[in-house]
C-alpha cells in the first residue's frame, strides 16, 4: 500500500499519511512511513489496548483516539475510518490514505506473499487454513491464491461472539460493508466465546512457548473444533500477533496473572 502511495506521487515530505487502524497495521505503516521519511497520523478507536497507542508513538505516529469500535467498520457513521477520509480530503492536502479496510493492495499482498508461503512451506499438503475476520486482507489474499493450487483447500474463519473485546477482529455481520470481505471465499465460519481467546492465548504460551495474542487464541479455539469434526487434515493456523500489546487485555480476563507481582 505505501509503495502504491509512492509510486502514484501521493507522498512527499510535506504530505505524509493518515490511516484508521486497531493498531498492527497502523504500527508497521508507521514504522516503514517514518523509514521513508514520511509522517503518519493514526486514527486510532479508544478501545484499543494502551499498549499499542504507546508502540504506534514508538514507532512515530501522530495519534487521533476517536470513540470507535475495536476494529473500525466502512460506512458505520461517525468513527475512525471517516475521520480519517476527512482528513485526506481536507484542502490542505496534508495526508494520503491507504486505508487497508478498502484497499485491493491489502489483498494482493496476501496473494504475492502470504498464500505461496503457506503452499511452499507446507509442500503443497495444507487442506485446512484457519483465519481471522479483520480487514479481510489475508483470508481473500491467501485463499485465493491456495484455491488455484488446491480447489478443495477449505479456509475457516473464526470469529468472536458479539460484544466481544479481542481487539482488531470483527463478527460476520458488520463485515457485509466491507469491500475486501468475500463469503465465496470460505467454507466455514465458526464462532467461538470472545473470552475463550483470552485462555487459549495462555496456554499458547505456557504449553506451547508461542508468545501469541488473544486471536491467535480465538483461532485456534476455532481450529480444535473442526479437527474434532474433520479427524484428519494437514491444518495451517494463521497467528496475527503476539501477547506482548494485549497484557492490559490479558489482565483484565485473568487477574490471577497480577498474583504475586505486587510487593
Amino acid at each position: 500500500m505505501l509503495r502504491d502511495l509512492e509510486a502514484h506521487g501521493e507522498l512527499t515530505k510535506e504530505r505524509g499519511i493518515v490511516e484508521p487502524t486497531s493498531g498492527n497495521t497502523g504500527i508497521s505503516l508507521a514504522a516503514m512511513a517514518r523509514a521513508r521519511g514520511y509522517h503518519l497520523r493514526a486514527v486510532v478507536p479508544n478501545k484499543v489496548p494502551l499498549e499499542k497507542k504507546i508502540l504506534l508513538k514508538i514507532a512515530g505516529a501522530e495519534l487521533d483516539v476517536v470513540s470507535d469500535e475495536l476494529c473500525p467498520a466502512p460506512g458505520l457513521g461517525d468513527g475512525s475510518i471517516n475521520l480519517a477520509k476527512s482528513h485526506a480530503k481536507a484542502q490542505s492536502a496534508r495526508y494520503a490514505m491507504p486505508n487497508q479496510y478498502e484497499n485491493v493492495h491489502n489483498v494482493e499482498a496476501h496473494l504475492r506473499t502470504t498464500g505461496p508461503e503457506i503452499w511452499r512451506q507446507t509442500e503443497g499438503k495444507i487442506t485446512h487454513l484457519f483465519v481471522s475476520l479483520g480487514t479481510c486482507g489475508t483470508v481473500s489474499g491467501a485463499s485465493q491464491f491456495l484455491r488455484t493450487k488446491n480447489p478443495g483447500i477449505k479456509v475457516v474463519a473464526v470469529q468472536p461472539t458479539e460484544g466481544h473485546d479481542v481487539p482488531g477482529l470483527r463478527n460476520v455481520t458488520p463485515l457485509g460493508l466491507s469491500k475486501l470481505f468475500d463469503s465465496s471465499l470460505l467454507d466455514d465460519i465458526i464462532e467461538v466465546d470472545f473470552r475463550l481467546a483470552y485462555t487459549r492465548a495462555l496456554e499458547l504460551c505456557q504449553n506451547e512457548g508461542l508468545l501469541a495474542g488473544p486471536s491467535s487464541g480465538l483461532i485456534l479455539e476455532g481450529a480444535l473444533d473442526i479437527i474434532q469434526r474433520d479427524k484428519t487434515g494437514f491444518g495451517v493456523m494463521i497467528f496475527p500477533d503476539n501477547i506482548f500489546k494485549y497484557v492490559s487485555n490479558m489482565i483484565k480476563h485473568i487477574p490471577t496473572l497480577l498474583d504475586g507481582t505486587t510487593p
